[in-house]
């Protein structure tokens, strides 16, 4: 009877398929685990935050005034606007590179056919642009199946060559648009802030009671098992891409408000923030692990830092070198934490 019941089991072995349909209906344990390991990551990086607020606070009397620590988080609230959907991509093992350039074209866009045309037509077109941009890259990711680094780095040489031929190499200026950059409509916040939380929000609420926020985690751990049960993976990429130009729209538009012009070189490096930001918050770049919040968590050290070296008069030259060092950090962490995590 033993010998018999060996057989059946040698003779009949699961498939491919049939394991990886296993893996996903086995998956909530996993991602119990998962999210347990995540407690001591958050709390990490929480106490470097609370570390760098102490030092910058003993070094300089004006790093916890009330108005520098709002200009704190309207530094952050561009790069966060763009990370925001960058985490879902990354969460998903999809990259986006092209933000920078693409937020410069979008503004650029905007600028110029404001000069011709009422404002909010200009904003429009602004944000339509960024949301086709997303949609074409989206395309060749998942339908012409070209890798999305090599797309978004292609995307971000074309736009911004783009945004040069459009303005005429030359910064177009741009009057009677500053309440989206620096108005404060409530308790004195600005509204880049008030639009990055707002998005915060619904992005944690998605992330986390949607079929939509399931579906990435699933496509960037297993694109194949998620593909069994049902998941369309191309569908929630593509979709999350749409996302990312509308993202790098809106903070085209906010630079604009900001500097009341529109400049070809805008934006330039911004996308190095933003990947920081996202795998400096817990992000993986193999694709399934990640949270909104840690990515807030990301910006805030980012903001912080940058603040904080500012006014203790440091090189904007050595704020560039803290900036790539911290990538770096934040990379190799990523990298030690899967391969330990293989190891358990």
């Amino acid at each position: 009877m033993t010998i018999h019941n060996q057989e059946n089991s040698v003779s009949n072995p699961k498939s491919p398929e049939t394991m990886a349909t296993d893996a996903v209906l086995t998956r909530p344990p996993t991602v119990s685990i998962a999210r347990k390991r995540s407690v001591p990551e958050v709390a990490a990086l929480v106490v470097v935050l609370v570390v760098l607020i102490v030092f910058f606070s003993i070094k300089s009397p004006y790093f916890l005034n009330g108005d520098n620590l709002i200009n704190v988080l309207t530094a952050i609230a561009v790069t966060g606007i763009i990370a925001i959907p960058g985490t879902m991509l990354l969460i998903s093992g999809q990259v986006d590179l092209s933000v920078g350039s693409g937020a410069a074209f979008c503004g650029v866009v905007m600028a110029t056919v404001a000069q011709d045309h009422a404002i909010g037509l200009a904003v429009v077109l602004g944000v339509l642009v960024g949301v086709v941009v997303g949609a074409i890259s989206g395309f060749l990711v998942t339908v012409v199946g070209v890798n999305s680094l090599i797309t978004t780095l292609g995307m971000l040489a074309v736009l911004r060559g783009l945004t040069e031929v459009r303005a005429g190499g030359q910064t177009v200026t741009l009057a009677n648009f500053g309440g989206l950059g620096t108005g404060r409509p409530f308790l004195s916040i600005p509204v880049p802030v008030l639009l990055l939380i707002v998005i915060l929000i619904i992005a944690v609420l998605v992330m986390r009671y949607t079929v939509f926020g399931r579906s990435l985690y699933a496509a960037g751990s297993n694109p194949v098992a998620a593909r069994l049960v049902g998941v369309r993976g191309s569908r929630v990429i593509f979709t999350a891409f749409v996302l990312s130009g509308l993202g790098f729209a809106l903070s085209g538009l906010i630079l604009n408000s900001q500097l009341s012009a529109a400049s070809p070189n805008a934006a330039t490096g911004l996308e190095l923030s933003v990947v920081t930001a996202i795998v400096l918050g817990g992000a993986s770049l193999s694709g399934g692990r990640g949270t909104i919040q840690g990515t807030l968590i990301g910006l805030l050290i980012i903001g912080v830092l940058n603040n904080g070296l500012t006014l203790l008069n440091v090189s904007s030259f050595y704020q560039q070198v803290a900036s790539g060092v911290l990538l770096i950090l934040a990379v190799s962490f990523d990298q030690l934490r899967q391969r330990f995590s293989g190891r358990s």
